[in-house]
């Protein structure tokens, strides 16, 4: 029998932007070239990490290249170069896609490139470039398969999250919205070794540049990103499956939620999915006039911006915590500014979940299962029961770049 042949790897990441985890990540990834076909590399939302932040791991790869290839037959470092592209830098608007990027033009033609492989696209940030390269093309839906790290992501990307959620629900999709947690999250009766402190002092510093990058990102693990790498290095990459990656459930229907008022706190949504809430327009509200929520009183964003759909306002945001949120206008015009509202975010039920949805047919997400939950999340003891092997397998390949 031939051998297998390797999966076929697209990687969209928020790296250098708001959470050093991805460089993290990223160097996991790095460290497994050897047995991945990595196409592409790409920059996107959210925050202020560009293409070159993608380089930096690069370059430490190349420094240990060498030890690395004393146990397998990794890539040369212009051919990771090579599909590091930029994608977009900024979210996407209401509308979900809002220009091609460099990015986006890429995953596109990877995807049509003929390989009779499906391409793995591993979202560590936003969707926005996964988006656009929907929306320019939709015939790449059957020649894709998405693994989203959502949550918080969500709560930043919900255009682009929308878009894709609505118009494409056919897409294979793992949106993993609490599962990864179960990557650096052990429950209670779980053993916690390895410890995610030790784990960087004991394993990653000091082994070779890549090693002593991952550790200066964070004196702990994280790599809330890796178990997309995971799923693809064992097991049978089938959802319902448990495997390195996790085990998820078909996505369930009634998810989204739209109001046409202020609501309250008895009005109830689910974290992670899309809460829309219409309002009607001022009279005088003019094309200058402008308006956003503050959800939570949150400084740093995002703050999801009215669209003007002619007689009515429509903001769209997503939350990743169960609980009370409340929310305020901040507008130009008098008669919007300050007015405020609230609903009530909960963690989806098994019950919820048995509701399979039809339109989403190779969509997956986090069991609901309490038994399956680290703490609040979700489906992370799918990932945490297999802390020792996946992190005993990463830190082999650390000790490689050892001299």
């Amino acid at each position: 029998m031939p051998a297998a042949r390797p999966p076929r790897v697209l990687v969209s990441t928020d790296i250098g932007g708001t959470d050093p985890d991805d460089f993290q990540s990223m160097v996991h990834l790095l460290l497994y070239a050897n047995v991945l076909d990595i196409e592409g590399l790409i920059a996107s939302p959210y925050g202020k990490g560009r293409a070159a932040d993608i380089h930096r791991v690069i370059d430490c790869y190349a420094r240990d290249l060498d030890q690395l290839r004393r146990h397998g037959n990794f890539p040369e470092p212009a051919a990771l170069r090579a599909v590091v592209k930029q994608g977009s830098e900024h979210l996407a608007d209401h509308h979900g896609a809002t220009g091609a990027t460099e990015g986006s033009t890429w995953i596109v033609q990877r995807a049509r490139d003929g390989d009779d492989r499906l391409l793995d696209v591993l979202v560590w940030g936003g969707l926005d470039d996964v988006a656009q390269a929907l929306h320019d093309a939709p015939d790449i839906a059957e020649r894709i398969r998405v693994h989203y790290i959502g949550g918080p992501n969500t709560m930043w990307s919900v255009n682009a999250y929308d878009y894709i959620e609505q118009q494409h629900p056919t897409l294979r999709m793992i949106e993993s919205n609490s599962t990864y947690r179960g990557f650096f999250e052990t429950h209670s009766d779980e053993p916690a070794e390895p410890e995610n402190a030790e784990f960087v002092r004991n394993h990653a510093a000091g082994s070779g540049a890549l090693g002593s990058f991952f550790a200066a990102q964070l004196p702990r693990l994280k790599m809330g990103d890796s178990p997309t790498v995971t799923w693809l290095l064992h097991g049978s990459q089938d959802p319902a499956t448990p495997s390195w990656g996790g085990r998820f459930v078909p996505l369930w229907d009634g998810r989204k939620r739209s109001f046409e008022r202020l609501t309250t706190i008895e009005d109830v949504a689910e974290v992670n999915a899309v809460v829309e809430i219409s309002l009607p327009k001022p009279p005088n509200y003019t094309g200058t006039d402008r308006t956003h929520l503050v959800v939570n009183d949150r400084t740093q964003g995002p703050f999801p911006a009215g669209h003007d759909t002619g007689s009515r306002l429509c903001f769209r945001l997503s939350v990743y915590q169960a609980g009370a949120v409340t929310y305020r206008l901040q507008s130009s015009h008098a008669d919007l500014d300050s007015r405020v509202g609230a609903f009530t975010a909960v963690t989806p039920t098994e019950s919820a979940a048995a509701v399979v949805s039809t339109r989403h047919p190779r969509w997956w997400s986090d069991d609901p299962a309490p038994g399956k939950a680290v703490g609040p999340w979700p489906g992370a003891r799918w990932i945490s029961a297999y802390r020792r092997e996946f992190l005993g397998d990463f830190a082999e390949r650390l000790r490689w770049c050892r001299r």
